[in-house]
This record gives C-alpha cells, structure tokens and sequence, in this order.
C-alpha cells in the first residue's frame, strides 16, 4: 500500500528525497572493467558480453542489422500499429522542427561581424533498450531529434533477444526515423563501443539514451571521449491535485510510471485529505489488475508516497525541490499556476494530459532529467545534436578602438604574449 504522508513530516519527505540515490560503487568497477575489454578486444568482447547477457550467440559479422532484418522487421509488424508509430513521427518531428536554430552573423558600421555558426554534429549514437521488450518510442524519440538537427549518421544500439534478432517493432521505427546504422549489442558493452569503436563500429560524437545502471554508469565514464546527452535514472511521476482531480485518473497516471520499474517514483501532492484517500484506494483497486503488479507494488512501497500539504502553493514549492521527470498538474486552471513551475522535465497542464501523452505521440521529447536533475537539464532535443562555433571578423578601425582594453585585460592576467598580439598590430611595438 503506498504511504500517506504530512508535509510537516520532514523525516519523510527527505527520506524520499534520498531514497533515489543508490550506492554504485560496486556496479562501477564491473562497468569499468566491461569497458576496459572492449577497448582492448574490440569485437570479440561484444560477441562475448553478447553470449553472456543477452544469450545471444552472434558472430562479428552479425552484429551490424541488414537490410534483409529490416525488411522482415516490416513484414512482422501490425499494420495498424505501423500507422500509430507514423502518427507518432510526424507529431515528433513537427515539435523538433520548431526548435531549430539558424547561424547568425552581426554587422558593425566599422565593418567588424561577429557571429555564431550552428552545425549539426557529424555521428550519434543511441541506445535503446530492448532484449525481451520493445521500446519503439525510445527509437523515435532518440532519432528523429537528431535528423531535424542534420545529423548524417544516426547509429543505433539495442540489445537482441536469445534468438540474435532486433525486436520488429524498434527496427521499424529506427527505419522510419531515419537511423543509418544498427548494432545488435547492449549494456556498457554498447556505449563502450560507441565512445572507443571496434573493428566493426566507428566511434561517435555523442551518444543518447536511456538505459539501465550499467548503461548510465558508462555514459558518465565515457563523458569527454564523447558527449553525452544526461545521466537517465529510473522513471518519476509527481502530480500535483486540488479536489477537482478525478482519483481514477490520478491513480492511473501514477500506476503508469509505478509499472516502469522496482525502483520507479509515483507521488501526489495534495491539499485535500479526502483525495488523498480516494487515490490510495484507486491505487490499490488499479494495481491488482497489472500484469507488472509485483514491479509496481515495490515500487510504491519504497519509492512512491501521497504527500498531504497545506495549500496549493505549498505542493508547487515541494514539486520544485523534488524537479520531477513528469509533472502532472491537476486543477481547476492548470495555467495559471505555470508560472510558479521552475523544475520539471515535462509538465503536463489539467485533467486530459496524463504522461502517456507525452511518453507516445504529444511531439515533446519523453527522455528527460530525472533524479533532481531537472533543476539543470532538459529534455533530449535538437540542440542536443548540434554544436556552435563563435565567429569574429575584427575591423582594424575596431581593433583600433577597442586595442587598449584588450591590452590592459590581458596585462593584468599576466599575459604578455596576449597583450603583444594586440600591440604588434597598433604599432605599439
């Protein structure tokens, strides 16, 4: 049963709080030393992982899908499903679309431009999980980002199932989307090989995705050889509700992340005790129904809570410290509390935008921050693939005008050298 809780019980609430940072020191080293072989064996170490994880028995050569698997990936999948996933990446890559920049240059009357150049980055990797389950919509979202941006080469890793096929549905969608490169191959052996390259697969720029701790972790390892977007922790859903909520719709919106994953967050805060209640009892009448009962049920026991606050103001307050992945906001007039949101990976305004929207087909990107991170990070996007350069272009009537504070900045650094460089070119030397 998931926990009722006062807000004025400040043991509690940061007991929450704490309970999503896990000890990783003993998972690091065995990533480190998974990374480490893949450096020194390349491909026979991804075969061999491949064995051990996946039971999958591959061949170097195999490792690379062909378009021979793409084309029984479509001949396999559900046509009408096929239809929902086009839906999916036209609505995708609408909302990315949106979010392009453009370089931009700056003429001064002297002459001087400056500038930015924003370029598409040249290779991306992304993982995305799979072995017995299919995320399809992890595809998308990775893929489509990234040829809004102009991205070349688009190179997708995925675990395979004991058999050494890619589940039709992902490859579908890494098709439709655009993806130029898949390998069958997960865990820190796949970002190992992303960041490092073997003998089969050159290294990228950047790598993006979820996955679990062992993928994390090698992300984190990884970060400098490449880029990499953030550092994905299990999902979290928190819900704001004043006593217009409907307890059937908050439940369900919390059983929908509660069923992600054992260490899963799902927390309403809410002024009104009598919704309180009624959502817990909706919880546990909704929950005995799931085929993942068990995974939500601990889940809700160890990370997931029903706060009881004073007022609405106080709920936003909390929302803010906690900086959720998905934040459901469910009021009376969801808008015009938006401007008292500083934290949130994904804000979902009234009764009608539960967090499978966003996680499908809404357009905004469903990989975000998680673990407090939204206080920093934000979600996968176009930028997330591109890079900008500065670009200056100094008249000498500006350098001119502008040397001697140069040269006094640099002086009182200490750089002579930088202070030279400027005076050589006004003669002062």
């Amino acid at each position: 049963m998931i926990r009722i809780i006062q807000s004025s019980d400040k043991v509690s609430l940061q007991s929450l709080l704490n309970s999503r940072v896990s000890n990783q020191a003993e998972i690091a080293g065995r990533v480190a030393a998974i990374m480490d072989e893949v450096r020194q064996s390349g491909d026979n170490a991804l075969c061999g992982f491949t064995r051990r994880f996946d039971k999958a028995d591959l061949t170097p050569e195999q490792l690379r899908v062909s378009e021979e698997e793409i084309k029984w990936a479509y001949s396999q999948v559900d046509q009408e499903v096929l239809a929902s996933l086009r839906v999916a990446r036209k609505r995708i890559e609408d909302f990315h679309q949106k979010q392009l920049a453009k370089s931009w240059f700056h003429p001064e009357v002297d002459g001087t431009i400056l500038g930015q150049l924003i370029l598409p980055l040249d290779r991306v990797g992304i993982y995305v999980p799979g072995g017995t389950a299919s995320y399809p919509s992890s595809v998308l979202m990775n893929a489509i980002p990234a040829k809004v941006a102009g991205v070349a080469q688009i190179v997708m890793v995925t675990p395979p199932g004991e058999d050494g096929r890619i589940n039709p549905y992902s490859l579908v969608a890494a098709a439709e989307a655009g993806v130029t490169e898949i390998y069958k191959i997960g865990g820190a052996q796949a970002i190992a090989a992303l960041a490092f390259g073997t003998e089969t697969i050159r290294p990228v720029d950047k790598i993006t995705g979820p996955g679990n701790i062992y993928v994390t972790l090698a992300k984190r390892m990884v970060y400098g050889q490449v880029g990499i977007d953030m550092l994905a922790g299990p999902s979290e859903v928190l819900v704001v509700a004043d006593s217009s909520a409907n307890p059937i719709y908050a439940a369900a919106d919390m059983l929908s992340q509660a069923e992600h994953d054992s260490m899963a967050s799902a927390i309403l805060l809410t002024h009104d005790p009598v919704l309180a209640e009624a959502v817990a009892m909706e919880i546990e009448r909704q929950v005995s129904k799931l085929p993942r009962e068990k995974m939500a049920r601990e889940a809700l026991a160890n990370y997931s809570a029903i706060i009881i606050t004073g007022d609405v103001g106080e709920s936003l307050d909390l929302a803010n410290t906690f900086a959720p992945e998905h934040l459901e906001i469910m009021v009376d007039e969801p808008f015009n509390l938006l401007g008292r949101i500083k934290n949130a990976g994904a804000i979902f305004l009234g009764h009608h935008s539960p967090e499978p929207v966003g996680d499908y087909l809404a357009g905004p990107n469903h990989v975000l921050p998680t673990n407090g991170t939204a206080r920093f990070y934000s979600p996968l996007n176009v930028d997330t693939f591109m890079k900008k350069s500065s670009v200056i272009s100094f008249s000498q009537q500006n350098l001119q005008a502008l040397g001697q504070d140069i040269i006094r900045l640099a002086e009182v650094e200490g750089l002579k050298a930088h202070a030279n460089a400027v005076r050589v070119r006004l003669g002062l030397e």
